[in-house]
């Protein structure tokens, strides 16, 4: 296969490489997977990113992973990409496990977790839900609210409160 360079108009954004990354992450080991991962990290290279962000998240980004947390994984995608609310059973930090109705918003790595960020119906309010703290996912058919990932990624408000009071 021939290699197709094109000057590029604008670079890809924060949500769509975390939404190419999210699809190559649960793909699995499969030669196709391998080769798309190899695209992300090759886009990656000529970004302007700084070392420590690179060292940080390439590798969470383009390794697969694990087989029961790709499968829940699909499901939290699915539910973004339909705008369904995803049940999920979560063990917090502490251990206990919750049942929360939430509606998806986006999906974000951050250090070497992923996350799914949506607002939590439970505690009515924006959360980051650890992937590898999600025993379980459920396809539900209840519409999820529209939320803008832009807008709706945590600690974003806590910024520009403090932004604010730096102001004042």
């Amino acid at each position: 296969m021939a290699n197709v360079m094109k000057p590029s108009t604008s670079p890809l954004t924060t949500a769509e490489i975390a939404a190419l990354a999210l699809s190559l992450a649960h793909l699995g080991s499969g030669p196709q997977a391998n080769t798309a991962r190899s695209g992300l990290r090759h886009v990656f290279e000529h970004m302007q990113l700084d070392d420590e962000v690179i060292a940080t998240t390439l590798s969470t980004l383009t390794d697969p992973m694990p087989a029961p947390v790709a499968d829940r994984a699909r499901t939290i995608a699915n539910a973004i990409t339909s705008q369904l609310v995803v049940r999920l059973h979560y063990r917090d930090v502490s251990g206990r496990i919750t049942v929360r109705d939430v509606d998806p918003v986006t999906c974000m790595v951050h250090r070497d977790y992923w996350y799914l960020v949506g607002m939590c119906r439970l505690r009515r309010g924006i959360r980051a839900f650890r992937f590898d703290r999600i025993v379980a996912t459920e396809p539900t058919f209840l519409p999820a609210q529209p939320h803008t990932a832009d807008h709706f990624l945590p600690f974003q408000g806590r910024r520009r409160a403090m932004r604010n009071e730096r102001v004042a």
